[in-house]
């Protein structure tokens, strides 16, 4: 089926082979990761240490925690806003309205856990709940994502996205036909952007941090220095919120499977990697070097492009994806408080690495159909791509 510009979108990610087995592999590697993280060996690769049985994944009352973490977040989005921001035009000359209250989502749910915990919230047993909360979590989206793609089978035409309309239903499922779907004012996809899933991530770092003092007396600095590079990322994500109006998952990208994924389940769980390694791993860290990593962390410095003429000077001038550099260094700094002993917590580094070069790859794309001959001569006067004279 044609695409809703009237072209045949090229598939991606190998196409519906490669969907199904990224829709198995995906779930697999989570649990994985978490099961690994805190087994003795800490493996990366090679096979986990047991594997759980249903008793351990299922719990009815682990699913109710996860429905009413959703159900705050929601009601936190349609909580009045501090500014409504329009969104990109769409094909139908319109623009979608968001509200930017993102952070402040950020701050009443800091608020609600502080009083939480006050009164005896037992806010470090989350810890202990991180394998069966990611099953449900991937059950809840596997759920969530048919709903999404029955909702889109009703869509206008004019609200599908590019790519997530092939005709195949296991490569669109993944994909997501529908480009902005709402109910009303909600908007899914812009909701589970950066709510659910980045200030859970932040949540579960502070249970292990939590769990950690109650195990040991204090967090360690190791424990803290992640806690404090990540939150720091979370409130710059949240505070900046009206940024990921221009993103490709929100202008380009469907609301499937791949996104829901990566937003309920991927991010809380994978990306607190390092401070669920530290629980069951400490690792000794002294002064100098935290402060090391903390310049490390603090080189991520690099500008994000404005406007639509193409820079060739500064940043823009020695690569053409300077803030992806950018990424990568702190995806590093985030990793190293966790010592060099086992490469589990650096996943999220060689994850992000893949990542970033795959969405490199799909930008050079639309770059090249949007400035042409322009982007040419621009590729030859900026030969490198993310890191200067190596890639």
């Amino acid at each position: 089926m044609a695409s809703p510009q009237g072209l045949k979108a090229p598939l991606e990610f190998g196409g519906p082979l490669g969907a199904a087995a990224l829709m198995l592999l995906l779930p697999a590697t989570t649990l994985h990761l978490l099961l690994a993280a805190r087994s003795g060996p800490a493996r990366l690769l090679g096979p986990p240490a047991r594997l759980p049985g249903l008793s351990e994944l299922w719990s009815p009352a682990v699913l109710l925690l996860l429905l009413t973490w959703l159900g705050l977040q929601a009601a936190l989005y349609l909580l009045p806003a501090r500014k409504v921001a329009e969104g990109l035009e769409l094909k139908d000359k319109s623009h979608l309205r968001y509200p930017i209250n993102g952070f402040q989502a950020l701050m009443l749910t800091a608020l609600l856990v502080g009083l939480g915990v006050s009164g005896g919230l037992p806010l470090g047993a989350l810890s202990e709940m991180l394998l069966p909360l990611a099953f449900v979590a991937i059950l809840t989206t596997f759920i969530f994502s048919f709903l999404l793609y029955m909702k889109a089978q009703v869509a206008p035409t004019s609200g599908l996205a590019p790519g997530g309309n092939s005709g195949n239903l296991i490569y669109d499922f993944f994909m997501g036909r529908e480009l902005n779907p709402r109910i009303g004012s909600f908007d899914f996809k812009y909701f589970c952007e950066l709510r659910p899933g980045l200030i859970g991530w932040v949540l579960i770092n502070l249970a292990l941090l939590i769990q950690e003092a109650e195990l040991r007396g204090s967090p360690s600095l190791a424990m803290w220095l992640v806690n404090g590079f990540q939150l720091l990322y979370v409130g710059d994500a949240l505070w900046y919120e009206e940024a990921v109006l221009t993103t490709m998952d929100i202008t380009h990208d469907g609301f499937g499977f791949m996104l829901a994924f990566g937003d309920l389940v991927w991010v809380p769980f994978t990306y607190s990697l390092q401070a669920q390694f530290l629980l069951y791993h400490p690792q000794p860290l002294g002064l100098p070097g935290a402060l090391l990593i903390c310049l490390i962390n603090g080189l991520e410095t690099i500008p994000t492009a404005t406007g639509k003429r193409l820079l060739v000077s500064g940043w823009w001038g020695m690569v053409r994806h300077p803030n992806y550099l950018g990424d990568l260094i702190m995806a590093l700094a985030w990793s190293l408080p966790c010592g060099v002993s086992h490469l589990l917590p650096y996943f999220y580094f060689l994850y992000f690495a893949a990542l970033l070069v795959h969405r490199e790859a799909r930008d050079e794309l639309q770059c090249l159909q949007k400035y042409g001959r322009a982007w040419h001569e621009y590729c030859q006067r900026v030969p490198y791509r993310i890191v200067p004279y190596i890639y």
